[in-house]
């Protein structure tokens, strides 16, 4: 009987927190625009601070709009008092987080932003409050009823949202992709899905490069040397007209014709397939399965018909990116 006591606690809890996400999203209007256009053109930080659970609140903000293209950070509100207040800049943006907007620890940011004309951005549930007054944009959000009627429960959720909400509109006008998610995110098992061709491909001098008009006989010294297993064709003006892979070599030489006597051009394959350097490496991979090919040229937006670098099948399964 007890353990059907706590689960009804729990949907208690979980119900009271959805009734204030429903009030919240009631609350969103134009001054949730303002912010999210402030904080995409700020070209300086983005400072959150709070006291307490709405303290620990704008830490995890800060933490999400950094990883998605903003830099930001968390403030103490106990140091700022004490020296740290030096860490903010008239080009940072400043938001504050207080459910009664009345904190005391907040007052000495509030006066400083204000007599410095630094943007302030307060979230808060009382319009009378001194955050709410002092604020440049306001973010109301609804004073709503806590879980066990003290603990800071429902107000916390709807601060954490109203943050996932502004980081994810900024994410978005800032047009903050995939590529740009990798470049923050290496490590981990996103940063492993994300990698792009230009991340794993052959550049430079390992790239093996023959011109058209080379002979067999010299091209397959080459093939050798660069032990890839296929070789880029090029013309004088480092266009890329072709591909020869070994498999190749081997059909034409069952046909008992000499090879050697032969230039590269005759032998090639014109027009190799080629992808973009920003593609995901997983689609290098889906490409080469689809045209049952082992190897890709890789190129730029700028030119396609220029060779920048090679991918071979068995560098993209090593990669990780599945």
């Amino acid at each position: 009987m007890k353990s059907k006591k706590f689960i009804s606690t729990a949907k208690d809890v979980i119900n009271l927190e959805i009734k204030a996400l429903q009030q919240l999203k009631k609350n969103i209007n134009n001054s949730f625009n303002q912010a999210v256009l402030q904080i995409s053109k700020c070209q300086s930080k983005v400072i959150l601070c709070g006291v307490g659970k709405s303290g620990l609140i704008a830490s995890k903000i800060a933490a999400t709009l950094a990883s998605v293209g903003t830099p930001s950070f968390n403030l103490s509100a106990s140091e700022a008092s004490h020296g740290d207040l030096g860490m903010i800049s008239k080009k940072d943006i400043l938001i504050l987080i207080s459910n009664s907007g009345e904190t005391s620890e907040l007052k000495n940011i509030i006066q400083f932003a204000n007599r410095n004309k630094i943007l302030l951005i307060g979230i808060v549930s009382k319009k009378n409050s001194i955050l709410f007054k002092a604020s440049d944009i306001k973010l109301l959000i609804p004073a709503v009823k806590e879980a066990g009627g003290i603990i800071p429960t429902a107000s916390t959720t709807t601060q954490l949202a109203l943050g996932d909400a502004l980081a994810i509109a900024v994410m978005k006008n800032k047009k903050f992709g995939k590529i740009d998610f990798k470049k923050l995110h290496p490590a981990g098992s996103l940063g492993a899905q994300l990698k792009t061709v230009e991340d794993i491909m052959l550049t430079g001098n390992k790239i093996p490069f023959v011109k058209e008009d080379l002979n067999m006989k010299k091209a397959l010294k080459i093939l050798t040397k660069k032990n890839l297993g296929f070789l880029i064709v090029q013309n004088n003006k480092k266009q890329t007209k072709g591909i020869i892979v070994d498999g190749e070599i081997r059909r034409f030489s069952e046909k008992k014709e000499n090879l050697f006597h032969k230039n590269v051009s005759q032998i090639m394959t014109k027009n190799p397939i080629s992808i973009e350097k920003d593609s995901l490496a997983a689609k290098a991979l889906s490409l080469m399965n689809e045209k049952k090919i082992t190897s890709l040229c890789v190129h730029d937006k700028k030119n396609k018909y220029k060779t920048i670098g090679v991918v071979h099948i068995h560098t993209v399964l090593k990669s990780n990116t599945i």
